[in-house]
């Protein structure tokens, strides 16, 4: 398939190709809500399923996203080069320290508790507690658990969001009203800057949306000067994995 799609491709097989897996994948979370609220018991007598239902729903979440992602797969068009993919790292490990920043402010000021005014704003915060693989005794679990959550941080979330995100929703805003996949991947304009950026924030929970603002924004530069969607899987990917290290070196379980 080209890099933009020509008018003999298929618009419908496309637009499922770049939404359904993440419509799919945000159903999951939609229902690790409601789920969690009626089985969640946090006591040590508990089972592990029940003292954190993300352990068993994200590994299904994980899963069904794979089998959509290569049910789809030949839908894609990545246009990989070494050049990006070497900067979309870079941009990654810049992106993922100004989201990590705000928390790490929060133990270098000595902060205890809730933060309120500006720091709130700016999303300084404990973040301990959220999804901890140590729930598990038995070494092969915890393995088995922080794998998953590796896998599905770095390379589920960044492809499905990427996809969406990039791939589809900046065209789609384009020319929502025309063949919008006859959009070049990666073009400007500051309507589908603001409209993606905002929904890609709104997407992540208020703690997060001064950091997403300001990785969104890297995102969409990598994206118009790349012009590859590979490069901002791989920011993505780099960003996830960098993040998936600072949160187990520094118990900080609430950035997952």
């Amino acid at each position: 398939m080209d890099a933009n799609p020509q008018p003999t491709s298929d618009p419908a097989l496309l637009t499922r190709a770049h939404v359904i897996p993440l419509a799919v994948f945000m159903a999951c979370m939609v229902l690790l809500q409601l789920l969690g609220g009626l089985i969640e018991w946090k006591h040590p007598d508990a089972p592990w399923w029940r003292q954190d239902p993300a352990q068993f729903i994200y590994p299904i979440q994980t899963a069904v996203s794979i089998g959509l992602l290569i049910r789809y797969w030949r839908c894609y068009t990545f246009d990989w080069s070494w050049r990006w993919g070497l900067i979309a790292v870079v941009f990654g490990a810049v992106g993922i320290g100004c989201w990590l920043l705000p928390t790490t402010l929060y133990d270098a000021l000595g902060c205890t508790g809730k933060t309120e005014g500006l720091l709130r704003v700016l999303g300084v915060a404990a973040r301990r507690e959220g999804f901890n693989p140590a729930l598990f005794d038995h070494p092969l679990a915890y393995w088995a658990a922080l794998g998953c959550r590796f896998l599905r941080a770095a390379v589920v979330v960044a492809l499905v969001e990427e996809i969406f995100w990039r791939g589809f929703l900046m065209r789609f805003v384009c020319d929502w009203e025309g063949d919008y996949w006859q959009q070049p991947f990666g073009r400007a304009r500051w309507l589908s800057y603001g409209v993606v950026t905002v929904l890609f924030m709104l997407a992540h929970a208020p703690v997060d949306w001064a950091a997403s603002l300001v990785y969104g924004t890297l995102t969409y530069l990598l994206c118009i000067w790349s012009k590859s969607l590979g490069a901002c899987v791989l920011m993505h990917a780099t960003a996830n994995f960098l993040m998936g290290l600072y949160i187990m070196a520094y118990a900080k379980y609430g950035l997952w």
